[in-house]
């Protein structure tokens, strides 16, 4: 299993960036999918989640400003992230799991991740 993260990048404060994840070995159908975030000196954070059946968690501080979604057909997770502020600047990765674990950490396949930058 593989999952591969592009999208990165620096943006000013206010824009939009779309991040995606592209699995191999394994079916955005059949796990549940994630994104989590770090920053230097901080622990890795949920950021948003996404069931099977395309049901969506997100932290409190990016409610409003980020949207996850799935391509069943395409096989790729995104993240759709406006209204980006400074504190968004994070390395930002993919997970995936059979279960359902929502926000937790415990997710068993990740990404390498991709670098945003908001300034």
């Amino acid at each position: 299993v593989q999952l591969v993260e592009s999208g990165g990048g620096s943006v000013q404060a206010g824009g939009s960036l779309r991040l995606s994840c592209a699995p191999s070995g394994l079916s955005v159908s059949d796990f549940s999918m994630a994104w989590f975030r770090q920053s230097p000196g901080k622990e890795r954070e949920g950021v948003a989640a996404i069931r099977r059946d395309d049901l969506t968690a997100y932290t409190d501080s990016v409610k409003g400003r980020f949207t996850i979604s799935q391509d069943h057909a395409k096989n790729t997770l995104y993240l759709q992230m406006n209204s980006l502020k400074p504190e968004d600047t994070a390395m930002y990765y993919c997970a995936a799991d059979e279960y359902n674990l929502g926000l937790a950490r415990s997710y068993t396949y990740w990404g390498q991740g991709t670098q945003v930058t908001v300034s």
